[in-house]
């Protein structure tokens, strides 16, 4: 997959989720372009979030639209329908098929099949050989035959992103995947990021950690109260007197 750079793959226009009478995505536009890694930061309650979970389905969209790729636009997304569009996801709460090996959890993505038939299909070497790999990129390769319900915190988070390499996406949303980490595991899933990037994908990065930020972000976009606030390169908007306020109340 190799993208043109500074082309958006996916768009917010206007769009608006609200929880009773308060705008928690508050008529957004923002642009998420190929190659590029674009980081939504903000204080807690920002929307960022809940922009992540209406875009990806698991909220419905209160007004607006997204624009996938320059051509489709939709005003309902249903997250089932998602990949088809090339988008996928993290969660803050790690997200796995419990009951399952590490290397079974990747094999279900890449078979792009319902559960029972992947678990009971006799897997390729071309499946077996790319799951291998993702496994090795994410350092669990010798985990792959334990059971996701084993892994200690750090490789659960380590394996759900495994899988959303795994889903060969056009637009990847990292929603904290550096949070409660140590050095290391960073260090992995910032290679990680960084491929992507490199390959021409669209990567929306949730981050509170603003040194993370300074080193991977091509693009910020500060929200407060589901608007937004700042938007530029991260040096440029780190030092914005609205983003400080923001974050440090003054």
């Amino acid at each position: 997959m190799l993208l043109l750079s500074n082309m958006p793959l996916l768009q917010t226009k206007n769009l608006v989720k609200k929880f009773g009478g308060v705008a928690a995505v508050d008529h957004l536009n923002l642009a998420f372009e190929a190659g590029k890694i674009t980081a939504l930061v903000g204080p807690n309650g920002s929307g960022k979030t809940t922009l992540i979970n209406t875009v990806t389905g698991l909220l419905p969209v209160d007004g607006g639209a997204l624009v996938v790729s320059d051509s489709v636009e939709l005003r309902k997304i249903r997250a089932s329908e998602i990949a088809t569009y090339g988008i996928t996801r993290t969660f803050q709460s790690v997200r796995l098929i419990e009951q399952v090996s590490v290397l079974d959890n990747i094999l279900l993505v890449l078979t792009e099949r319902n559960v029972w038939g992947a678990l009971f299909e006799r897997h390729g070497k071309l499946h077996l050989d790319a799951a291998e790999d993702i496994l090795k990129k994410v350092g669990l390769f010798e985990k792959r035959h334990e059971n996701a319900e084993k892994l200690s915190y750090g490789q659960r988070k380590l394996l759900e992103i495994a899988r959303a390499v795994s889903m060969q996406a056009k637009i990847y949303f990292f929603d904290e995947p550096f949070a409660g980490l140590f050095s290391e595991m960073r260090k992995t899933i910032s290679h990680v990021l960084m491929d992507l990037k490199n390959t021409g994908a669209a990567v929306i990065l949730v981050e509170h950690d603003m040194a993370i930020i300074r080193e991977l972000a091509d693009t910020v976009y500060v929200l407060d109260s589901g608007k937004v606030i700042a938007e530029g390169t991260p040096e440029k908007v780190l030092a914005e007197h609205a983003v400080i306020e923001a974050y440090l109340g003054k």
